[in-house]
């Protein structure tokens, strides 16, 4: 697990839907904000790799929505056990079903919630 503890110096990844270019839901706002905030933002192209890489410390912090279950549960998991926190984009319990996580080392989480709070109002 990544012991950073500042936004500034962190290395986020995402992703965004297949939809991405006509539904308004796309996380291109997010993506933009946390590119001012963030020390770096990436996107890999798989929620379960994002958040093993989380997990494994490569990666400080994660951020997606509209997911399907089978694409965040195991990793969900990994991230958990290895130490880390998942929460909803809201910071409120995981659910695989609802399609919104963040995951992080813990240092960051409430850090990346209220940021996207932010981009929310």
């Amino acid at each position: 697990m990544s012991r950073v503890t500042a936004l500034g110096s962190a290395l986020l990844v995402t992703g965004f839907p297949y939809d991405r270019a006509t539904n308004p839901r796309n996380n291109f706002a997010e993506w933009e904000h946390f590119q001012r905030r963030a020390g770096a933002c990436r996107r890999l192209g798989a929620a379960s790799l994002d958040l093993c890489l989380v997990a494994s410390g490569a990666l400080d912090g994660y951020w997606e929505r509209r997911l399907q279950p089978w694409d965040v549960a195991a990793g969900a998991l990994v991230v958990v056990e290895a130490g880390g926190r998942v929460t909803d984009t809201r910071g409120q319990p995981f659910v695989a079903s609802a399609g919104d996580v963040v995951a992080s080392n813990g240092a960051i989480h409430d850090m990346i919630v209220s940021e996207l709070a932010e981009v929310r109002s």
